[in-house]
């Protein structure tokens, strides 16, 4: 058995399907878990994203980079729905890789997930803390009362020039090395870290403390809170869209695409569309955080590929139709602020000024739901990876109450609080991002992997079109992965570095590859 040793099919379908008090505990449905998608999906996406997107890349025509990076998901969404419905087991993409594609990736893929939930639930609660704090302040001066301290709402540090979640508003001056203001639409290319007058995120700290806590006590609890939030964000977004359509000036969308007249990559114009596809992505993460709950669904083979498609499409839409609603009410280049849908929905006058107040909340809701399905996926990554010998054994207990990887959780929910309250949001947006378009691309290729050394091992749900759908989903999450900034590429290779380190130090020698290994499936693989 050596890097490359996959695990057994039939051995993992064993696995999915015991039950006892050291097992996770079924508990979701359908609907449960396409509004777990909903609440990772809908977030910063709508409520942060598409203004940057628009106002520095493609205009009004940021609809087509929704749809652009929908399908990169879309394809990825597919693969991840037959994966799920065949091995429904805690683990998502690490599991999957791990039978596919041998111990060595799997371990990748793991370490690499660490990207997407513990760095996004930190991510998240970041921009969380900054609507938070400026709807208390909002609240101060109306009701005659201080609001936070900024000092203990924002990071010690910031990283200047960054090109992903938010747009720094400065750059380093190359002549004085010294921060300098950006004028609107400049770009700034170089990538600095300087000290803010910040000394810890509290309220960052405080949310994350909280949604471990309700992740804990149960899967079942933390689903119908989810739901709640679900449903109050949802009703905010349908009034937006509803009520801002009637206040549209359609000469905002007047050029649809803005012709690139820099000939900079990225500056409007078709690859201006692109190029807002990949930063529009990030508003895309958390459907495969769904797969990370395949244990504690009540029927998987069914269930699986309906709550990761069914709560992708529709997100979609609504991405779609608020960029409609917010480029079409306020001009695209006013829209690069951290509070995009207020601006634009204060440009519709005072008749439109009672929504502001929901979409404070709606926001605060809406990342929040974000935060508690990101941590929901990470401790079930930990879980399985320790089930599995790669990781100390202690990541594998389950509460004996509650029956959820509780150890997991609260190691979870420490180390995403500590990096959300001393890191800033536009450097951890970026590590998220290329961390999940690197598991999307390993996933689509498993998937073209297993068709062809297991063609016949029954698949609940197929993913159409192979090896088109795989392919397409690998070139597309690539090609955005390709455009992100070098420095993000360097944070990778430094942070995989570390994780193959971990590996041969640890997880190669303790692995339980021999043991879980069905001898007459891997004849009948060989």
């Amino acid at each position: 058995m050596g890097l490359w040793s996959t695990k057994s099919i039939s051995l993992l379908q064993q696995e999915a399907a015991a039950e006892g008090q050291h097992t996770l505990k079924r508990a979701l449905g359908a609907l449960n878990l396409t509004t777990l998608g909903i609440g990772a999906i809908i977030g910063a996406g709508i409520f942060v994203l598409t203004g940057t997107a628009a106002a520095q890349h493609a205009g009004p025509a940021v609809v087509y980079s929704f749809i652009l990076a929908g399908f990169g998901c879309l394809f990825a969404g597919l693969c991840y729905a037959e994966f799920a419905a065949m091995i429904p087991i805690a683990g998502s993409a690490y599991t999957y890789g791990y039978a596919t594609l041998g111990e060595l990736v799997a371990w990748i893929i793991g370490w690499d997930l660490i990207l997407e939930y513990l760095f996004g639930a930190a991510t998240v609660a970041v921009g969380w803390s900054g609507y938070f704090a400026a709807f208390i302040s909002e609240l101060g001066q109306k009701f005659g009362f201080a609001g936070l301290p900024l000092a203990y709402a924002q990071a010690p540090f910031d990283v200047v020039g960054t090109h992903n979640l938010v747009r720094s508003t400065l750059c380093i001056d190359p002549a004085t090395n010294q921060a300098i203001s950006l004028a609107a639409g400049q770009v700034c290319d170089t990538s600095r870290y300087i000290l803010t007058h910040g000394v810890i995120n509290i309220p960052a700290m405080i949310l994350i403390g909280l949604m471990s806590t309700l992740l804990v006590i149960g899967i079942r609890e933390s689903a119908r809170f989810n739901n709640w939030i679900v449903f109050i964000k949802l009703a905010i977004v349908f009034l937006v869209i509803g009520f801002g359509f009637m206040f549209v000036n359609s000469a905002n969308w007047h050029p649809f695409v803005p012709p690139n007249t820099t000939g900079e990559f990225g500056q409007y114009g078709w690859t201006g569309i692109v190029r807002a596809a990949g930063v529009v992505f990030f508003a895309y993460i958390g459907f495969d955080a769904v797969s990370t709950a395949a244990q504690e669904a009540k029927n998987p083979q069914r269930d699986m590929p309906i709550g990761i498609l069914s709560s992708l499409g529709i997100c979609t839409v609504l991405y779609i139709l608020m960029a409609l609603v917010m480029t079409g009410l306020a001009p695209y280049k006013e829209l690069d602020v951290p509070h995009p849908v207020f601006v634009a929905i204060d440009k519709a006058g005072p008749a439109l000024h009672w929504l502001t107040y929901f979409i404070n909340i709606g926001a605060i809701a809406g990342l929040a739901s974000v935060v508690l399905v990101m941590l929901m996926g990470q401790p079930r990554i930990f879980f399985s990876m320790s089930r599995d010998g790669l990781l100390p054994a202690v990541f594998g207990k389950v509460h004996p109450r509650f029956q959820t990887p509780y150890v997991t959780t609260i190691v979870t929910g420490v180390v995403a609080a500590v990096v959300a309250g001393f890191f800033p949001i536009g450097l951890l947006g970026e590590l998220v991002s290329i961390g999940t378009l690197l598991a999307f691309v390993i996933v689509c290729f498993g998937v073209m992997v297993l068709r062809y050394k297991r063609p016949n091992i029954p698949r609940p749900f197929r993913t159409p079109l192979v090896p088109v759908v795989p392919i397409l989903g690998i070139l597309i999450c690539g090609y955005m992965m390709y455009g992100l900034p070098r420095d993000t590429w360097t944070r990778l290779v430094v942070w995989m570095a570390i994780g193959l380190l971990i590996y041969f130090a640890y997880g190669k020698k303790h692995s339980r590859i021999r043991e879980q290994q069905d001898p007459m499936t891997a004849a009948a693989a060989d």
